[in-house]
This record gives structure tokens, sequence and C-alpha cells, in this order.
């Protein structure tokens, strides 16, 4: 059968090996928002389908068995659209989303509906901000001129951006101690952060702890209702994939 990764991620990824170990016809997706990234195993496209239409008729063309939903979080366009395609086309949908992170004692997090919205909560937290939302929606917080931001991204990011501020190339994973450095040397009084979930990112809320800094969480966005699993094994169940060495 030909399976259908939407992806981008650590997840992703990890499915995708796993799949084309066990012998499984794996095309995967990406977006191709970021310059260098890491290719999962099995066949590779990169761009969009052209909305919901044009993806219906890609699952049609190719014959697809199956398609995962194995996006960020916050990737809610291809989300929608993927529910979309897979419903005119009866095409199975399984989302393959990490959970989300849970506040742990000694935080002080709070919550933001959006960017617009966390931009909104920054004044009064703190002046010198870590902000680690990716480049995308960076305008929200344009007008804080008051503000100085260091802001990390794997791709640099597009104008308008923060008039104060300092820009970092850099792709995970970090470590507890970087992160604590870095938030020590530029004077880090408050981080704002998307709720990608995952142990990828998650050094940083763990060095905000340890300094007492406050941290604006962005809340996912909603998704379509969908089969959802929240690990790669969880997935390979529901795929009806047999485990390596497992009779056929």
């Amino acid at each position: 059968m030909t399976l259908l990764i939407l992806g981008g991620t650590g997840e992703a990824r990890e499915l995708a090996k796993e799949l084309v170990a066990r012998g499984e016809h794996v095309v995967s997706s990406l977006a191709g928002r970021v310059a260098r990234p890491k290719l999962p195993d099995g066949e590779v496209r990169v761009g969009g389908f052209g909305g919901p239409e044009g993806l219906a008729r890609w699952l049609t063309e190719n014959d697809v068995s199956a398609m995962i939903d194995a996006t960020h979080p916050f990737a809610e366009r291809i989300g929608a659209n993927a529910a979309k395609a897979a419903q005119a086309t009866n095409t199975p949908l399984l989302r393959l989303a990490r959970p989300g992170w849970t506040e742990q004692p000694g935080d002080t997090w709070h919550w933001a509906d959006d960017l617009d919205h966390a931009a909104r909560l920054l004044p009064g937290l703190g002046e010198r901000v870590f902000l680690t939302s990716g480049r995308q929606g960076l305008a929200a917080f344009a007008g804080l001129d008051d503000l100085w931001f260091l802001i990390r991204c794997v791709d640099p990011p597009e104008e308008p951006l923060p008039r104060r501020r300092e820009v970092l190339l850099d792709r995970g994973p970090y470590t507890v101690e970087k992160e604590r450095g870095l938030m020590e040397r530029h004077g880090v009084q408050v981080l704002v952060t998307k709720d990608s979930g995952g142990a990828m990112t998650a050094a940083k809320l763990t060095a905000a702890r340890g300094l007492g800094l406050p941290v604006v969480v962005v809340r996912r966005p909603r998704r379509p209702e969908t089969a959802s699993v929240t690990t790669v094994q969880d997935a390979l169940i529901r795929l009806g994939v047999p485990s390596k060495g497992s009779p056929a």
C-alpha cells in the first residue's frame, strides 16, 4: 500500500523510518518552509498540493491507502486541508500529534490564544524577551519598541520585526545548560514559546523554571476531529503494520 505522511516533524521522520524498514511504500510531504530540512527515509516530495482539492486529486492519482498528518501542532492549514481531502476521497486519516507541555511546580506560565495575544501580555512581564515562536508571525511583536528581543529560529525571519532585536539562527535539540547560559548571557527576563510539545525544545522551559522567569505559552490551534495517536508505535498499530520480524 502507499502511505502519505504529511510531515516535517521528528515524529514524522521516525514513522517514515519504521514504515520503510517494514517494506511499506511511503511518501513524505514537506511544506518547503525550511531551507535545509532533515529528510526522512523513503520517497519525499516538497511543496504544497494546491489546497484540499489538489491534495484530494493527489491522493486519488497515487492510489493512497492512508494518510498520516504528522505535521507541527501549529500547522493548522494543512491539517484542515488533509481533513477535507480525506473526506472527499474516503481516504483513512490518522493524526500523529505529540502531547503538549504541562506546567510544572515552580513554573510561572501565562497562556496566550495566539501571537497577537502573547505580544499584548509582554509589557510588565519583562523588558528583555527570548522569542522562540518560529520565524512566522513575528510582526505581532514589531510595535513593542520598549522591549528588546532575542529571536531564535531555524531560517532568517522576514520583516516586519521588532526594532530592538538580535536574531539567532539555530536548530534543536537543545540542552538545559546551554539554554540557561544563553538566557543569562543575554539578560533574558521573559520567554515566549508555542506549546509545541516534545523533548527537542523543552530544555528552555526547564532553564526558565530554574531562573524563575515567566513564560508566555501560545495555545495550540484547534484541529479537525479525526482519529489520533500520540506515539509512533501507536500509529503503526492503528495502521495495521506488523512489527519487524512478525509474520506477514
